[in-house]
């Protein structure tokens, strides 16, 4: 077996999944080049959780600062696969291995026919539209402006759709509260509107908004706002639809915004070259299917539309893809099928936007990659057979992967941080991380 100090690995995406990998393989003597697009590493953290998670943002900023410190961690900002480089790049450039962790920063399109042309003319998009609310009061922001206007419709159903939602709630709330004179902050309205206006002596409805509306196309007890445990009986599956309308209450209560389930958008409403609603169809549930109801077709019009139905990753310049995600084979060490030693962790593979899924899929994925290149057998998962059997069956199984992973030499090794010197120089990075991200944290960032 090659011994795991003899390799440096290209970890791509700096928030949670890769510097994750980025720590475990430090820790284990091997040196990790992460790469990231922008000029912070804190990825959906910044961007795309948002902002009045002020405690959460800046511990998981924190956690992330953390592993990018850890020796054998090179930090290469404002620099993006598929823009600045390729895969075939990293590998002439001496790299052992190559993790994806570059997450899901593309919205799954709305799937109706004509719809695409009308984004930024009454269609929005969740990744963006969250991207302009966590970086909009900031002097130096230069990207698009949206508007929030009351009975919005956002099309969704997960927790993201609610944080749309509150976004757009808060912002009509805030506004229709400072016309009565009275002046109110997001931080304030997140703790719940109904209790903001009773602070103030005046009753939500008295505000005149009406509301934004989520449909979702099946039952409110199926929106995925909590997750079963796996192989989960009957009676936890029931417990988990439980808490679902439990959750989608509470918000509601707490934010005023409407629901529709059972509804499927089936095409658009356009007038004056602008989007102006949607055409939906009530639907009949069928296990997970919803099957539209012949003369159930309705419009709903409205003065805006949010998609928030998925993120899934980009589309890059020599990545292939199968349907909507990146090709990858295999469970435990997911590998990137069109090219040897490219592996993936978090989002890229999972398509969850969850944090702590990201955090433990990039763990168990790099331990395993980083027990083959040491050589240990341990921590296999139990199947068929003697001990010895299950370790050799395991251990074969991820050696086919990664087998031609060759040891590097020293020279090798100071060829390839040579490299890495250079592209961080050309990225502007020429001394220490917490220089960098001082120098590149905008003052008024909330």
């Amino acid at each position: 077996m090659t011994n795991p100090g003899q390799h440096f690995v290209a970890v791509i995406g700096g928030a949670i999944s890769g510097s994750v990998a980025a720590e475990i393989l430090a820790d284990h003597g091997i040196r990790v080049a992460v790469f990231d697009q922008n000029t912070r590493p804190y990825g959906k953290i910044e961007d795309g959780l948002p902002r009045w998670h002020v405690e959460q943002r800046k511990q998981e900023y924190a956690r992330i600062d953390a592993r990018m410190k850890k020796p054998n961690v090179y930090f290469i900002p404002s620099t993006k696969l598929g823009r600045d480089f390729n895969l075939p790049k990293l590998f002439e450039w001496g790299f052992s291995a190559v993790i994806l962790a570059n997450g899901a920063w593309r919205d799954r399109e709305l799937g109706v026919p004509e719809a695409e042309q009308y984004v930024g003319k009454g269609l929005v998009y969740q990744n963006p539209f969250i991207y302009w609310y966590n970086h909009k009061n900031e002097k130096d922001y230069a990207g698009p402006r949206y508007e929030t206007p009351d009975e919005a419709v956002v099309v969704g159903g997960g927790l993201a759709s609610i944080d749309v939602l509150k976004v757009l709630q808060l912002e009509n709330y805030e506004r229709a509260l400072r016309t009565r004179g009275i002046q109110t902050s997001m931080h304030e309205l997140e703790k719940g509107i109904p209790e903001v206006c009773k602070a103030h002596g005046i009753k939500p409805e008295e505000l005149g908004v009406k509301g934004c509306l989520l449909i979702y196309r099946r039952r409110e007890q199926d929106m995925p706002l909590a997750q079963p445990p796996d192989n989960a009986t009957p009676e936890q599956i029931a417990r988990t639809e439980q808490v679902r309308q439990k959750m989608l209450r509470l918000a509601r209560d707490k934010y005023l915004f409407r629901t529709q389930d059972r509804r499927l958008t089936t095409g658009i409403i356009v007038e004056n070259g602008r989007l102006a609603g949607l055409k939906v169809v009530e639907t009949k549930i069928e296990g997970r299917k919803a099957e539209p109801i012949p003369g159930s077709e309705h419009e709903l019009h409205a003065p805006l539309v949010v998609s928030s139905i998925g993120s899934v990753p980009e589309k890059l310049s020599g990545i292939n893809m199968h349907g909507e995600y990146y090709t990858f084979a295999g469970k435990d060490v997911p590998r990137y099928t069109a090219t040897d030693r490219v592996f993936g962790v978090g989002n890229v593979v999972t398509g969850q936007g969850n944090i702590r899924v990201s955090l433990v899929h990039s763990q168990k994925v790099t331990k395993r990659l980083v027990d083959c290149l040491k050589g240990n057998s341990g921590n296999v998962t139990a199947g068929t057979g003697s001990a010895e059997q299950q370790v050799a069956s395991a251990m074969d199984g991820i050696e086919k992967q990664i087998e031609v992973i060759p040891q590097l030499s020293d020279h090798q090794l100071a060829e390839v941080e040579r490299q890495v010197q250079v592209l961080q120089q050309k990225a502007g990075f020429t001394s220490d991380y917490d220089s960098w991200i001082a120098k590149v944290t905008p003052p008024d960032l909330e």
